[in-house]
């Protein structure tokens, strides 16, 4: 007599696959199933898996806009940066920026009981190879929809940044000021040497950034998340 259980079929969870049409409640639970898989994303309903990660093109790039955004952090009470963090978006969308910047008390988002981030952060970087990726298409569209003031984009072989603010309902393109230093509106004294960045120059990056949060408008920012 065969036993019942040997007449079960074995249930397998499919892997994730690039250009899977997916629901989230689907996307995670293939996610979860793959523990070595270090990087996958659900934008409009379908799955990204990045590729492997090389150095230049991705790793140095992300290293200093780490660097950058932690030392912000660092000398500003109340805010948090975070390293290639799950975002829950909405129904078709679970992004993993490369990095982002939020308010912890009163923004607009939250970490949730599963200790991903829930809603939109307030500022997203992304590393992109070109003007071709999708992180200034798809994404882009998603950010804005969603209601991400700040969205910025490090195109690495195009060797350009770029600096986008949502206003009424649109991104517009930030441009630096005649010190060549671009200033966030959302985070005051998160100032950018785009110049310096591009050529590699952290030192500059972190002294200018210094001079933001020596601002008298980092120390008003500062009043008014502990208030």
């Amino acid at each position: 007599m065969i036993s019942p259980n040997a007449m079960s079929p074995i249930l397998t969870i499919p892997p994730l696959e690039n250009g899977d049409k997916l629901t989230r409640h689907e996307f995670e639970r293939r996610y979860h199933a793959m523990p070595n898989l270090k990087k996958a994303e659900l934008i409009e309903g379908v799955v990204y898996v990045a590729s492997p990660v090389r150095a230049k093109q991705h790793g140095k790039p992300h290293a200093r806009i780490m660097t950058w955004l932690g030392t912000y952090e660092a000398a500003t009470p109340g805010l948090e940066a975070l390293d290639n963090t799950t975002v829950l978006l909405d129904t078709d969308n679970e992004p993993q920026p490369d990095a982002l910047l939020r308010i912890e008390i009163g923004g607009q988002s939250r970490i949730n009981k599963d200790d991903y981030v829930e809603g939109a952060p307030e500022l997203i970087v992304e590393i992109a190879a070109s003007s071709a990726s999708y992180d200034l298409h798809e994404k882009l569209k998603v950010y804005r929809r969603n209601q991400v003031q700040e969205y910025l984009i490090w195109r690495v072989y195009d060797h350009q940044f770029d600096w986008f603010r949502l206003q009424q309902g649109e991104y517009i393109q930030l441009q630096p000021n005649a010190d060549n230093i671009i200033c966030s509106q959302i985070f005051p004294g998160l100032w950018l040497d785009k110049t310096a960045l591009l050529g590699g120059d952290l030192g500059k990056v972190l002294t200018i950034v210094q001079q933001g949060l020596a601002s008298p408008e980092h120390e008003d920012f500062i009043s008014r998340l502990s208030s």
